[in-house]
């Protein structure tokens, strides 16, 4: 365990850390002593979740309630030496199970392909000698040293920096670098405000420094994280809840109706084991053996469609989660945004403009301005961005190559969008001295020369520290002085425009004949040019669509409030008034009260947040029966990605720790592609209540037929092999045809369903009712039609009856597919249903199949079935017919949906 005394190391003076750990700020720790304290602290990794084995994802196939109904049918057909009914239930379990290991396994591959495998080493100095080892190997103790470019790999408490600025995005979702300077702080410092640490996961975005490993491995702020994963409980998807309310209530429909056939032909005088035999052949009647099939191969489509959005998805039933998500908590760097600092704000003494940066086709719109202005002012503010810069910025046929410090890069890109070139400015000024930037001065500043002899002096930094050495400011293109009431009145611009969410630097220079070794004094102020991490392009329209959809985006970061709430009005999350509810404001989830809970769920930012609070976030949001989908990147983001109904990581720029907890990954980070998930995950949902309302409604016929047979006593009946004959052919091929049908257009313009909504409500379960019972009176009706008209003369052949009731039943079945479109004041033939191809392919390829089963003389044994004239082939074909009309009329006068 790590000691409890370096819990608040940012708040402990150096010393008394160097004490504690008993090592050398100079030296370093000893080789000796590094291998005791491997054995007491432990190397320094995080732990992963181990890999899912291929048998762990077999095995997942058969855990269904479907299943488990199949396999007590097959198992009741063999022990009544059914082999044939047995071997066919068993097939049906066994390709469902195949189709969805396919799916899931590839899915594991494709993340496999995401994860870096690269081992990142260490500096260290140990025994007064700097070495690299590897990052395990760290321990408490050492002194570690890191520059521009490294991953820091432990958490470390600085002693020494230059310049330093760290990339904590990952970690805090700061989307600036972050400064960083060895002062001790208070106790209570957010993680995020924390500037005299380094941690683990984080890059160093510029300068370097040396530093005291005080945490490692799972003691580290990062570890901290992976311990919130490895706790938070994965929720059951909305669907895999809601086949499982579905199944228990078909199981218990199943087992009635048995039972009650089961005593009614016992009171009838039916032998016992007759009416076992009886309960198989319900029982294989009731369960529709090709829902699994269907249902893994119509979530199985949307996966491989959302693969052409480059959408991964890990798990099948997170494609229908994702139709029935009612809020998307997001993250906003590098989610909402590009994750890059661009200037968007120019500010001259008198005038002010906004301006977007197209580096790809080089220009720079002026929002606020009909043209392009043309002012001295904007000139300098050009070539001091161009001259007073170290970052390096090329950009060959839009393919951008850059280094350095992110806003110097935003920089450079403002220049190359304006048309001038850096390498045009660095010719007719040439750098002769320069005064970097450091955390003390907040300034930076270079001294050139010019071609007619002349010298130019530029500088940036800080607003109030640059002004103070300013004594003139250009207005209208005219050198004044910058009078103490001026001064303040430009402190006030940056002031205001800092509130609304832009990091603002002040740009000044100087021209002057001497060479000077001292020059930062005597300069006249240019202008503010202020930055920010620019929201993506697509994402504005993708929010609007989520709001038709009556999806609320609720965006969720560790950046400042007036950074977050900038962006969010940007992206039309928020209006003007909105509150922002800032980290320190939120209380643990346990110590809410109802108005507390009231006001998290009304708002729509929510700034400075750490991990722990964006797992309370998304608590709050399922306890008010929501379906919460979680988008992130960062290291932050992964407990609340685990925790959620569906997580959704960035596969670029996300973190692997971010990836391996989602449930499906953006391959190309755009926010937009949720979108169309979300529609694909409704246009399933839509489909499988098509496609389960039709099995149903088939299987609950059956029912009906054995049911009525029975309890009547009448002298035909379907076989238990029949009527899985039935079930393979009407089940799968219609469903499945079902399972691709197109949206309807209105379908992102409705509120989403309701986290509970059952698969059936009250209203289908009626229609299904009524459907199966008008294919049972009109199939039951057929053979006595046929008696009646064409045999009339002749005794009651078993046979026969038996051959009319099983084949009017597979047309019936088979004609009720075009019975599946819901939607109102459509006609007919212009149903998303008819217009279907595939529902068309599968109505011929299951008459074929019927067919087959007539002609091919080996199958027509083993199902008992022939016919023997073509009278009694019409019955069957007007029977069938009149089903599906008898159902379009019931629909037209609104008896059912």
């Amino acid at each position: 365990m790590e000691p409890n005394s370096l819990k608040e190391a940012w708040s402990i003076p150096e010393q008394a850390i160097v004490e504690y750990l008993q090592t050398d700020i100079e030296k370093g720790l000893a080789a000796t002593s590094v291998e005791l304290r491997q054995q007491q602290y432990g190397l320094n990794k995080i732990e992963s979740k181990k890999k899912t084995s291929l048998f762990a994802i077999l095995l997942s196939q058969f855990v269904s309630p479907f299943v488990l109904l199949l396999a007590i049918a097959a198992g009741m057909s063999f022990f009544f030496d059914e082999w044939l009914d047995g071997i066919a239930i068993i097939a049906v379990i066994v390709i469902n199970a195949i189709i969805g290991f396919i799916m899931e396994f590839q899915a594991e591959r494709s993340m496999e392909a995401l994860k870096k495998l690269t081992s990142v080493p260490a500096k260290v100095i140990r025994d007064g000698v700097m070495v690299e080892i590897p990052s395990e190997d760290l321990v408490p103790g050492d002194i570690m040293f890191v520059e521009g470019g490294d991953m820091v790999t432990a958490d470390a408490r600085i002693i020494q920096a230059s310049q330093l600025q760290t990339d904590e995005s990952a970690l805090t979702g700061e989307s600036l670098p972050v400064e960083k300077s060895p002062t001790t702080i208070a106790n209570n410092t957010l993680l995020a405000e924390r500037h005299n640490m380094v941690f683990k996961g984080t890059f160093v975005a510029k300068g370097n420094c040396r530093s005291i490993v005080v945490h490692t491995g799972m003691n580290t702020e990062l570890g901290s994280v992976a311990r919130l994963v490895q706790g938070a409980n994965q929720a059951a998807t909305p669907l895999e809840k809601k086949i499982e309310v579905f199944s228990k209530k078909l199981i218990w429909i199943t087992v009635a109706l048995i039972i009650l056939i089961f005593v009614a032909g016992l009171l009838n005088g039916q032998k016992f084991v007759a009416m076992l035999e009886t309960s198989i052949a319900l029982a294989v009647a009731a369960i529709p053996e090709g829902l699994p099939i269907v249902s893994t191969l119509a979530l199985a489509f949307g996966m491989l469609r959302m693969a052409k959005y480059n959408v991964i998805v890990k798990k099948l039933s997170s494609v229908e989660t994702l139709g029935g998500t009612n809020v998307i908590c997001t993250d906003k760097t590098g989610t909402l945004t590009v994750n890059k600092i661009e200037a968007s704000y120019i500010q001259l003494s008198d005038k002010a403009s906004r301006i977007a940066i197209d580096v790809l086709s080089g220009t720079t719109k002026w929002i606020d301005d009909e043209q392009v202005p043309m002012d001295a002012a904007y000139d300098h503010l050009y070539r001091i961005s161009a001259l007073c810069n170290t970052a390096s910025y090329q950009n060959e046929n839009g393919l951008e190559k850059e280094t350095g410090d992110p806003l110097e890069i935003g920089l450079l890109k403002m220049v190359y969008a304006s048309a001038k070139r850096r390498e045009n400015y660095a010719q007719q000024y040439l750098k002769i001295d320069e005064m970097p930037f450091s955390s003390e001065t907040k300034l930076m500043a270079t001294f050139h020369t010019q071609v007619n002899g002349s010298y130019y002096i530029a500088a940036k930094g800080a607003a109030e520290e640059l002004f103070a050495h300013c004594t003139g400011v250009l207005e209208n293109g005219q050198e004044t002085p910058l009078t103490e009431d001026k001064k303040q009145h430009w402190v006030n611009l940056a002031e205001i425009q800092a509130q609304s969410g832009l990091r603002m630097l002040a740009f000044a220079y100087r021209n002057t004949s001497v060479k000077e070794k001292d020059f930062l004094n005597d300069l006249v102020l240019a202008g503010l040019i202020g930055f920010i991490d620019p929201p993506r392009q697509e994402v504005p329209a993708a929010i609007s669509e989520c709001k038709s959809a009556g999806i609320k985006v609720v965006m969720i970061t560790g950046d400042h409030p007036a950074t977050a709430q900038n962006i969010a009005l940007q992206l039309g999350l928020a209006e003007l008034g909105d509150k922002v509810i800032h980290g320190k404001d939120m209380k643990p989830y346990k110590e809410l009260s109802e108005n507390d809970k009231e006001q998290w769920l009304q708002a729509a930012v929510f700034a400075r947040v750490s991990p722990e609070q964006k797992l309370d976030l998304v608590t709050l949001y399922q306890e008010k029966k929501m379906v919460v989908g979680m988008t992130g990147d960062g290291v932050n983001d992964a407990p609340a990605l685990k925790k959620a109904d569906i997580g959704i990581a960035m596969g670029q720029r996300g973190t692997q720790v971010a990836q391996e907890v989602a449930d499906m990954v953006l391959k190309d980070d755009a926010f937009s592609s949720i979108v169309l998930a979300v529609k694909q995950g409704r246009v399933i949902f839509d489909n499988i209540r098509k496609f389960v309302i039709f099995l149903l409604s088939c299987n609950l016929s059956e029912l009906l037929i054995i049911a009525t047979a029975s309890i009547l006593n009448l002298h035909f009946q379907l076989l238990p092999l029949q009527i899985l004959f039935i079930n393979l052919v009407t089940d799968v091929l219609p469903a499945l045809a079902l399972g691709v049908t197109e949206p309807a257009p209105h379908i992102m313009q409705r509120q989403p369903y309701a986290s509970d909504t059952p698969v059936i409500d009250k209203k289908r379960w009626y229609a299904i009712f009524t459907y199966s019972a008008i294919i049972a009176i009109t199939t039951i009706g057929a053979v006595f039609a046929s008696h009646e008209l064409l045999h009339k003369e002749e005794k009651w052949n078993a046979e026969l009856c038996n051959n009319i009731l099983f084949y009017s039943l597979i047309f019936s079945q088979i004609f009720h597919v075009f019975n599946m479109s819901f939607e109102k004041g459509i006609r007919f033939h212009k149903t998303e249903v008819f217009r279907n191809k595939y529902v068309w392919y599968a109505v011929i390829s299951c008459i074929v199949i019927t067919l087959l089963s007539y002609w091919i003389l080996p199958l027509r044994k083993v199902l008992e079935v022939s016919i023997y004239g073509w009278r009694d082939w019409s019955i069957v074909l007007i029977s069938s017919l009149c089903s599906l009309l008898l159902i379009q009329w019931s629909k037209k006068l609104k008896l059912t949906i």
